[in-house]
């Protein structure tokens, strides 16, 4: 091994190889140690805040309003049924307002209620029990009315739906019965009557010969 050689297996053994370890522990620390974040499939714009950061009553409305969200999403928005929203699908006005809300109205909802909690200096939670002036609800209660207000515009959208669905499928029931049934009862109703025919057939075949008995 040439003294080249074994400088540069020294830089690597004694230099490299630390700083990468100390550069990974760091990571892999930052990472450990770093607040969890807000996951919000219908509402991404929402992933920057730290779960700490909100109530948990206001995370549990989030999450019922992501839920709901999410389905409504693909009721409204996927016309053509096919598991995605693309440009092949045509939206409506309801499906505008959903994403709206999700897009728009919540996140600033959120981040009017976060400026209003670090607002507070003092121990006590600001937002959370001073009453917004002119009113009768703190920060927090008025952040919650609008995520209920929401939430129940939402589960009405779905109630909404579950009925219409349930309409066409009583719709298509109905023009099934009449597609498969009458032809069965027609069916039936025309065997009686060649059955009728036939007898009325015989019957007059059997007076005829009784007639020419007679005239004989």
């Amino acid at each position: 091994m040439t003294q080249i050689t074994a400088m540069l297996v020294m830089f690597v053994l004694y230099g490299v190889l630390p700083a990468a370890g100390l550069y990974l522990g760091y990571r892999g620390i930052k990472k450990v140690t770093a607040p969890k974040m807000l996951a919000y499939k219908a509402m991404p714009q929402l992933g920057y805040i730290p779960e700490k950061s909100l109530p948990l009553d206001v995370k549990t409305a989030l999450t019922q309003i992501n839920e709901k969200g999410e389905k409504l999403r693909l009721i409204y928005g996927d016309s053509n049924n096919d598991g995605k929203i693309d440009d092949k699908d045509t939206v409506d006005e309801t499906y505008i307002m959903i994403q709206n809300l999700m897009d728009k109205h919540i996140p600033q909802a959120i981040a009017d209620y976060r400026r209003l909690h670090d607002l507070d200096v003092g121990e006590g939670a600001l937002a959370d029990s001073t009453k917004i002036k002119h009113s009768d609800v703190t920060g927090k209660e008025a952040l919650l009315d609008i995520l209920m207000t929401i939430n129940t515009q939402f589960d009405d959208l779905l109630n909404a739906s579950y009925h219409q669905d349930g309409q066409k499928l009583l719709a298509t029931n109905r023009y099934l019965q009449q597609r498969f049934d009458n032809p069965t009862v027609s069916a039936d109703t025309q065997f009686l009557n060649n059955t009728t025919k036939i007898e009325t057939i015989e019957k007059l075949s059997d007076d005829t010969i009784k007639s020419t008995d007679i005239r004989l």
